[in-house]
């Protein structure tokens, strides 16, 4: 970890690296975030313009395909960019899973069929889902705070890259085409990059124990770990389930309670809002209580706005109860990040949290396939909002079961 002479564990910084603020780690892995978020949201945007692609022959199936062949190199990634994180080094991994992701947006932009797109597509998910464990160790090894307020304010950025990409695709896609997307998306890490490498301090501990450590994965399952990883793990798959499963289905969920096509619309950019706000709020309120403590309110009030949300209101009643769902939902798989990595040493830290975050990413595979499924069953009002209720209650059993160290 650095320390205040500019040393990480007894090796010098470069001089550059050493001059760089806690604040100033933080706005590059923001940066970093940003990034990803737009990458990771971009297909969604450009993917009514691949149906019509001549000559691709892209359904709505193969196109769900591509997708979910998308987040599965995300969830590969982040699985083995911890492990080689804390053996390597954060600085150099944050450096090569950005070049490694934008180098493959951009590819996408001359992608001649969709066999070829969606192995890009894959390709580029190995990098994406390496830079939020990463960044998450660096922003909390840099920061003084001891709750969950760095990584919140570094998961905005994950939200503003995902409405840039929104307003971009809305001005660019009829001015240009689709794979103008994807040059956009790449263009950015040609600033970002030389940032990195001249500012990014490394933060690899080279203690007596990190020496000795051969494998970090170890860490997560011996010296009284085991019980923690587990629990985390599954609060992990639930939070980001309830995410993924709200985004992708909630305004078909609205349309079956009665709710006109506008009004379901509406309805998830007020879930996304809530999102922000929750973020900021969970923020400062773990830096106050302690993220353990805010995580466990989290979980709890999203299982209640969750359920709350299968009773019909009137007007902006209805608004109202999505945002503080939002609040709590979007929060909770956060407050977990922020959790891990302040419970793991330093030597296995961004293995924990690539852990957390690959398995998570089984959840959000199988939130639209929960919803799909109820929605198939003539189940999806209100048994969706209580099976999602259900969900979150999983995730607060699972983090009460963390050790408390």
């Amino acid at each position: 970890m650095t320390t205040a002479s500019g040393q990480s564990g007894g090796r010098p910084e470069p001089r550059a690296a050493r001059r760089v603020s806690a604040r100033g780690v933080a706005a590059l892995c923001w940066a970093a975030v940003a990034l990803e978020g737009y990458d990771l949201v971009v297909l969604g945007v450009v993917l009514p313009e691949l149906l019509r692609e001549p000559g691709w022959q892209l359904t709505p199936a193969t196109g769900s395909l591509i997708s979910s062949v998308g987040l599965v190199g995300v969830m590969f990634g982040a699985l083995s960019v911890g492990p080689l994180t804390d053996r390597f080094g954060r600085r150099k991994l944050m450096i090569t899973t950005v070049v490694l992701f934008s180098a493959l947006t951009l590819a996408c932009a001359f992608a001649t069929g969709p066999l070829g797109f969606g192995i890009l597509r894959f390709l580029a998910g190995l990098g994406l889902g390496g830079v939020l464990p990463v960044a998450i160790a660096l922003v909390n090894e840099a920061s003084e705070a001891k709750g969950g307020s760095a990584t919140t304010t570094l998961m905005i950025g994950y939200h503003v890259g995902a409405v840039l990409t929104s307003l971009l695709g809305i001005l660019v896609i009829p001015v240009l085409t689709w794979r103008s997307m994807f040059v956009i998306g790449a263009l950015p890490a040609l600033a970002l990059v030389p940032l990195l490498a001249r500012h990014l301090p490394e933060s690899l501990p080279d203690s007596a124990e990190g020496k000795a450590e051969r494998s970090p994965a170890s860490i997560l399952f011996r010296g009284g770990y085991l019980r923690s990883t587990l629990a985390f793990w599954v609060t992990a798959f639930m939070g980001l389930l309830l995410v993924y499963g709200l985004n992708t289905w909630l305004p078909v969920i609205m349309r079956e309670a009665g709710y006109e096509l506008g009004a379901a619309l509406a309805l998830l950019l007020t879930l996304n809002v809530g999102a922000v706000l929750g973020l900021l709020a969970a923020g400062r309120v773990s830096d106050r209580i302690g993220v353990r403590t805010s995580a466990v309110i989290w979980f709890a009030a999203a299982a209640v706005f969750l359920a709350l949300l299968s009773v019909p209101l009137p007007g902006i009643g209805i608004y109202l109860s999505v945002l503080l769902a939002g609040v709590f939902v979007f929060s909770t798989t956060v407050l977990v990040y922020a959790y891990i990595s302040h419970h793991y040493p330093a030597i296995g830290r961004a293995t924990a949290l690539g852990a957390a975050s690959g398995v998570g990413r089984l959840g959000a595979i199988s939130g639209p396939l929960l919803g799909g499924a109820l929605l198939s069953a003539g189940m999806a009002y209100p048994w969706g909002f209580y099976a999602f209720a259900a969900v979150a209650v999983i995730g607060l059993v699972s983090v009460t079961f963390v050790s408390k160290r």
